[in-house]
């Protein structure tokens, strides 16, 4: 499959791709002409990177667990489970950070100079 076939299966750019490619996450054989030519696989995993990366994950953290993908069994679905809740506590204390910072900001407006030192 062509770079531009890969694109409009995907939704995903030919800049893109080539990103991803850059980054590890794609493999293609190159033609004599030096198309890339892309597995028909590949359509399945652009759209587990876009899916990561909706869900939060880096192009970095997404290349570290490609491998849990295409292994069968149970422990690499308990290790995707794991990176899972990692994310999750992640988020949690960030939400706790931002809910600090909010609480701040709230009670800084509510003062006649909301930037004056105490």
């Amino acid at each position: 499959m062509k770079i531009g076939a890969l694109a409009k299966a995907t939704g995903v750019t030919a800049d893109a791709l080539r990103f991803y490619e850059s980054r590890g996450l794609l493999r293609a054989q190159r033609s004599a002409n030096g198309y890339r030519d892309y597995p028909v696989e590949t359509v399945q995993l652009v759209q587990y990177i876009r899916m990561a990366q909706q869900l939060g994950f880096t192009l970095a953290q997404i290349g570290e667990n490609l491998p849990l993908l295409w292994q069968a069994g149970e422990a690499s679905g308990e290790r995707l489970a794991q990176v899972f809740d990692e994310k999750i506590a992640a988020l949690d204390e960030r939400i706790a950070q931002l809910q600090a910072l909010r609480g701040a900001l709230a009670q800084r407006a509510r003062q006649v100079c909301p930037l004056r030192l105490r």
